[in-house]
């Protein structure tokens, strides 16, 4: 037994090193999708003392965080969304600092961030179509954190479909492997971004032009 454990130690820290570049892309989303959150909290705060405050990114009628801020949408649960994003993203920060020093995660761990990060994400597209349909302004750091929520749920995705952290079975979790070395992941995240920004650009391009 004691001759097969360095070995096997050996394996697991070589295969954990592959994710670095994954970690390095969660840890910079995620850092950047906090400092976003302090402004909008800062900004909710703000609009809270002084409800008529004009905010520094209330440029014309549609990149206007003051409109997005005073809409129902963003205090869906009766405290501003970025509330959320200060709690939440220092984890998802610890996680990658966590993955960067070669921490193996528990699957339940990870299938609960995978979940939780997915229903994140969910609301992240929820509160943008929001803001172009129905609330017809755009914040660029609700943008920001929509950016960044992709990026760190494609990470989350990557370790887990490569760890096989749903015990999918052999033949397929290679397939899905195979698929991703091939580099078919970052191309479908590059293409949820061309999506949000050709959506943007569509609906209000002219607009944010003029």
């Amino acid at each position: 037994m004691s001759e097969t454990s360095p070995v096997s130690e050996t394996s697991t820290v070589e295969r954990l090193r592959v994710y670095r570049k994954t970690y390095w892309a969660m840890l910079v989303s995620s850092s950047l999708s906090l400092i976003a959150s302090l402004v909008l909290s800062y900004d909710a705060i703000k609009l809270a003392e002084t409800p008529t405050s004009k905010l520094s990114c209330d440029i014309n009628a549609v990149i206007s965080c003051g409109k997005v801020a005073k809409s129902w949408q963003s205090t869906l649960l009766g405290f501003p969304n970025s509330f959320i994003g200060l709690m939440l993203e220092p984890i998802v920060m610890t996680i990658a600092i966590a993955g960067l020093g070669l921490v193996a995660f528990p699957r339940i761990f990870m299938r609960v961030a995978h979940i939780g990060y997915g229903l994140g994400l969910l609301f992240a597209f929820w509160l943008l179509s929001q803001s172009l349909f129905v609330i017809h302004a755009l914040c660029p750091w609700c943008l920001l954190v929509t950016i960044s929520t992709v990026t760190v749920f494609s990470t989350i995705t990557r370790i887990v479909l490569m760890e096989n952290i749903w015990n999918l079975s052999d033949e397929r979790h290679q397939r899905i492997v195979n698929f991703l070395d091939r580099g078919w992941g970052r191309v479908i995240y590059t293409l949820t971004y061309a999506v949000l920004i050709l959506a943007i650009y569509f609906k209000y391009g002219q607009e944010i032009i003029s």
